[in-house]
């Protein structure tokens, strides 16, 4: 069923009084629904201009009415911006693999998912964010080691270990250059603007501290934080 305004004339009266009276005249009804897209291009072609929204915009549609939600939640739609979402990602939530979940619940409930923040317990695990100690030290060892202060308790003496992986090309040009440690994802090796050293990835972050107090130390001798 579609909605019809009633619209409203006004009509000169012609009793000929001179007073300029008007009336009002109900005429024919518009039949809105005719200036509807969906009903006037029809669920196929709008389908192909919804693909082209980006994923805010799509949203916004679901709320036009229900013919319009039926088509704007098509997983047809929603399986190219979850693709989209998801390039790149460290973490997909585990109930995306549940059966039967639409492609849109399946983007929503991925948006949630990525702005939840570390529970407490990891908030806390550095003590150096709470105040109370100054920041976590790690040592890389040339032999491929890795291992941390004798008081640390986050540390918790388990094993690790790093490598330094590079990768050619055939024409002899650098391909990859990272930094792995245990499985964790690539990290990636920059130098600063002090000349010092930080490595990173999107999980993790090492900055390099002065160590001329140290025998062998590369640096100046510059406060320690």
């Amino acid at each position: 069923m579609t909605k019809t305004t009633d619209r409203l004339t006004a009509l000169e009266d012609g009793s000929g009084d001179g007073s300029g009276r008007v009336k009002l005249s109900r005429v024919e009804s518009i039949d809105s629904g005719l200036q509807d897209p969906l009903v006037v291009c029809g669920p196929d072609v709008m389908l192909m201009i919804l693909n082209r929204l980006d994923a805010c915009s799509l949203a916004s549609t679901l709320l036009v009415s229900r013919r319009w939600r039926k088509v704007a939640s098509s997983d047809i739609i929603w399986s190219k911006k979850c693709e989209e979402l998801w390039v790149g990602k460290a973490h997909l939530p585990h109930f995306l693999q549940t059966q039967g979940l639409s492609k849109l619940s399946a983007y929503s409930l991925s948006v949630k998912d990525g702005k939840r923040e570390a529970p407490e317990y990891w908030r806390n695990l550095d003590p150096y964010w709470t105040g109370e100690h100054s920041t976590m030290r790690r040592y890389f060892h040339p032999d491929g080691s890795q291992t941390a202060d004798l008081n640390d308790q986050v540390w918790g003496g388990h094993e690790s270990c790093y490598s330094i992986v590079t990768s050619f090309l055939a024409d002899g040009n650098m391909r990859k250059h990272y930094v792995r440690i245990n499985r964790w994802p690539p990290m990636r090796v920059a130098r600063r603007q002090d000349w010092g050293w930080e490595m990173s990835n999107h999980l993790y972050c090492y900055s390099s501290v002065p160590d001329a107090h140290i025998k062998g130390g590369t640096g100046p001798y510059l406060p320690i934080l």
